[in-house]
């Protein structure tokens, strides 16, 4: 059966298309159920013993829950305890416009097949399609619709059963929608009535999401924040210029701050500051806002002050002035600032953390703290609070009402005990939104079978260069080699140099389910001794390993170069190799270093090693930058993997040596890629930051009488190695240090979109990722890095240290600690004691500590150790030893001697 809609669109230029699409009807959608022998559905989804144990329905049924009720409680959805649930393609289709992670979320319920979801499309469906009537709203028309199918289900499932017991119970939380579905005929509850019917699962009650009707009745009566602008006029605002439109990010370090990142091209203004919880106005981190600007005379400078949400649970009690007084700011450097009027998309997500109890015996309300400082602390209602104590917990946001001081969410689920290390490396794998799930069996049902091997059809479309020395180089440990070369003379005197990537397009093919999970994780994730494959085992370690003595397949950039590293020809193409030897940097560097070496692979490594370095300078004269990032190395205790030793990376010639070819690489294929797609050649680019952003730098390098040019950078390059200070070898490495934060975020973009290619850091007119050997900067890495720093002060006590003021605070010092490679703060302002005598000057910037001025860059002495008070937000601690300030330094603790232990290089 074949209909017709037809509908009106207007055009760019102002005029109007009519649209037809013609919309087909079946009698062949089969309702999914094994009770039902009509339909010839050979795989039935629904179950004939739909039993669930309810005081509503003491009968088998099905659910079929309306679009709100999937949009609100998809937790409540994804319970093992639900099951045999009807989605409709109403609903569905719904979900998808509004929003996409509840989307994607429900239909991984629907592929689960132990979930016994079902997905009718009744749109399509002869007997529950309906067209919309005159006057009707698309909602009304969507909402009857459900009931519609609801009640196709609810007759079809009783012709099937002969009037039997399998029922159909629809979900709604709209009192019109329940009360018309009451009138079809239809067994129709609330989602909470429902879920509070259910017997022995209390727990499933705690995850019920708020209604706005809910959130009301738990927030207090005071107006603490104004109301957000409609829709309308936020539109109309931003269309007239007097709105602006941005991204907005919470300050990490003070929460009565953060800033407004303007999304529009061609605006004057980037960013806009915001501070005072009413400016805020009950944004989230990541919330898509419209924001009101200021006057010029109103404009302020970000605070210097590191503060953190120590306010009282009580609404009644906090007092926004006194907050305000504690983050006055310097007004010195003023920036655009202005006032949260609305909010135009809410990116919530689940959020980790750990409960705070109330005070108040038997109490069900308590505050959620999230372990992300940049999101307030949620309200929400939980039985279980005893039985949550000390356990990291999952928590949604509901809403967030004018009345309320805190958003209002519910509890999702437990992660484990706080502290332990399984709990605390799956909180920081979902807070950093890394997918980490096993592959599921559809992804693994496309992998190779084995034995794998190369095939004569492989060898005749590639290049066999099994006969070349090739080499990989990489950390220790290292099982997913992606990357590795090779350098031999040619018989006319020049040099052959080749990168050879492994290539894995050739076992994945566009668009399957391998393909697409590969796509939606992204990168590998590499944690302290744990990494997240981007691709199953079976490809990452092995098959697209480039390990040694076996044959591989590889994609090859291929350089004739002259002995002065210059170009003469570059050619691509799909290869087989088979490496002569998997080295780490250390033996690779071992190798070019013993002189009764000679064998061709160490041959290799010297002519790679003696054009790295001529390919670096040529780099570093035309401005490539040199910038400094402390890492660390972990030694793991080989039982327990606990880390027992921490130690910065140290970096040797072949870390350098690989580099430079990978640079190389990714400049030749970004050429390569640009002359043939002109268009649409994906590349990358970092952009020169504005002056404003070095201001930092420019200062610290002016207390040491040192100047810094900025006007490219090169200058910059230049200044930075000519930056030393007598007697003090590490200061060039704190001002590359903080040079480094200066920098832009470099950006993928599109070279049909955009006509400056140049990337700033590089030196280079283009470039491109067609491999990144070094693993994956991530924020989840950083992560795992905080906590195995924790762990490894944990068993410490106090150790003392040398460090390096890196920044200078209104109240506080941040300190290097270039042993370990790790930052902390020194406070002056402990609540425990009377605070020291203050004094900051932004010009310096300089703190003065009663007698003793303090400015960056200064040697200082300090107490390492972990603080542990607050086991949500446990940190690494330090207290003042040298310069002695009398009542602001503490004494010398005695450090005892530890126990050897076997340890393991992670």
């Amino acid at each position: 059966m074949l209909k017709s809609k037809t509908f009106v669109k207007k055009t760019r230029a102002g005029g109007v298309l009519k649209i037809v699409r013609e919309h087909y009807l079946r009698d062949d959608i089969w309702c999914g159920s094994e009770v039902c022998k009509e339909c010839k559905d050979e795989a039935p989804v629904l179950q004939e013993d739909a039993c669930i144990e309810s005081n509503l329905c003491s009968y088998p049924h099905y659910l079929i829950p309306d679009t709100n009720v999937v949009l609100h409680q998809i937790d409540i959805l994804e319970d093992p305890l639900i099951r045999n649930v009807i989605i409709l393609q109403t609903v569905l289709q719904e979900i998808r416009h509004r929003s996409a992670p509840a989307y994607k979320r429900i239909k991984d319920a629907i592929h689960e097949k132990e979930k016994h979801f079902y997905m009718f499309t009744n749109e399509h469906h002869r007997e529950t399609f309906i067209e919309r009537e005159p006057g009707e709203s698309a909602n009304d028309r969507n909402d009857r619709a459900i009931r519609v199918a609801a009640k196709w289900y609810a007759d079809h499932l009783a012709k099937k059963t002969n009037g039997g017991s399998l029922k159909v119970v629809l979900l709604t939380d709209d009192r019109a929608n329940k009360e018309k579905a009451e009138q079809y005929g239809l067994i129709v509850y609330r989602c909470e009535e429902y879920i509070k019917s259910l017997i022995g699962n209390p727990e499933l009650v705690d995850r019920l999401a708020l209604q706005p009707d809910d959130q009301n009745e738990i927030t207090g009566s005071k107006l603490l924040f104004p109301e957000h602008l409609p829709l309308s006029r936020i539109q109309s605002g931003i269309k007239n210029g007097v709105l602006l439109q941005g991204t907005f990010h919470a300050n990490r370090d003070n929460y009565l701050e953060g800033t407004v990142f303007i999304n529009r091209e061609g605006e004057d203004i980037n960013e806009v500051l915001l501070q005072g919880l009413q400016n805020l106005n009950r944004a989230v981190h990541q919330d898509v806002v419209a924001v009101e600007l200021f006057p010029k005379e109103r404009w302020v400078a970000p605070s210097s002050v590191v503060l953190q949400d120590d306010s009282p649970n009580d609404e009644d009690s906090f007092d926004f002035k006194r907050i305000a007084q504690r983050s006055a700011c310097n007004s010195s450097i003023l920036k655009p600032t202005g006032r949260v009027v609305g909010i135009i998309k809410r990116n919530w997500r689940p959020y980790c953390g750990m409960l705070s109890q109330s005070m108040i015996k038997e109490a069900t309300r308590h505050l959620f703290t999230p372990a992300d400082r940049r999101i307030p602390r949620i309200r929400i209602e939980t039985r279980q609070a005893a039985n949550l104590a000390g356990q990291r917990i999952m928590v949604a946001i509901d809403g967030w009402p004018k009345n309320s001081r805190y958003p209002n969410g519910h509890f999702v689920k437990n992660l484990g005990t706080a502290g332990d290390k399984e709990t605390e490396t799956e909180v920081l794998l979902l807070e950093h939104d890394v997918p980490h799930l096993p592959f599921s069996p559809a992804v693994l049902s496309f992998l190779p079978k084995m034995p794998w091997s190369i095939t004569e059809e492989d060898l005749k479309v590639r290049a066999d260069l099994r006969h070349l020395g090739v080499c990989s180089v990489d950390p220790p440990g290292c099982t997913d080699i992606d990357d590795a070369l090779h350098c031999r003379e040619l018989e006319n005197g020049n040099l052959e140099v080749g990168v050879h990537i492994a290539d894995v397009s050739h076992f994945i093919r566009p668009g399957n389910a391998l393909d697409q999970e590969a796509a939606s994780r992204g990168t590998t994730v590499y944690l302290c001794g744990k990494r997240i494959d981007m691709v199953p085992e079976l490809l990452s370690s092995n098959l697209c390993s480039l390990r040694s003595n076996v044959e591989r397949l590889a994609f090859s950039c291929i350089w004739e170069m002259n002995h002065n590293a210059e170009i003469i020809k570059t050619h691509f193409t799909k290869s087989v190799i088979n490496s002569k030897a998997s080295l780490t940097y250390a033996e690779a560097q071992m190798r070019i270093d013993d002189t009764t070496m000679n064998d061709d692979i160490t041959k290799s490594l010297r002519g790679l090693n003696r054009l790295a370095k001529i390919l670096k300078g040529r780099r570093t004269e035309k401005g490539a930058l040199t910038l400094s990032s402390p890492e660390v190395r972990f030694h793991m205790d080989s039982e327990t993997h606990d880390p027992i030793d921490l130690q910065t990376k140290e970096l040797k010639e072949t870390n350098s040596m690989v580099e430079e070819f990978m640079l190389l690489a990714n400049i030749s294929v970004a050429q390569k890629i640009y002359d043939e797609f002109s268009e649409c050649a994906l590349l990358r680019k970092h952009p020169s930051p504005p002056p404003s952003n070095y201001d930092i730098l420019i200062k610290a390098a002016k207390s040491r009488d040192l100047n810094i040019h900025i006007d490219s950078a090169k200058a910059l390059a230049d200044s930075l190695n000519n930056a030393t200070v007598e007697n003090f070898p590490y200061f060039n490495t704190l001002l590359r240090i903080l040079a480094t934060r200066c920098m832009m975020q470099a950006v993928y973009f599109c070279s049909g979109m955009d006509s400056d290619f140049h990337h700033y850091g590089l030196a280079s007119p283009i470039y491109t990722h067609f491999i990144t050997h070094q693993e994956v900067r991530c924020y989840a890495q950083r992560a795992s890095v905080a906590f195995h720093t924790q762990l490894f002060f944990k068993n410490k006590g106090i150790i003392n240290e040398e460090g390096f003021i890196l920044f200078v605070r209104k109240n506080a010092i941040i300190i290097l600690i270039p042993k370990f490679g790790i930052k902390g703060t020194v406070f002056f302002d402990n609540k425990d004691k009377p605070s020291p005598h203050l004094i900051f000057d932004s010009e310096g910037p300089t703190l003065k500590v009663e007698e003793h001025m303090f400015r960056m860059f200064d040697k200082v002495k300090v107490t390492i150790s972990l603080d542990a008070s607050n086991i949500q937000h446990q940190r690494i601690r330090m207290a003042l030893i040298e310069p002695v300030i009398p009542g602001v330094s503490v004494p010398v603790p005695e450090s005892e001697p530890e126990a050897k232990k076997p340890k393991l290089d992670c």
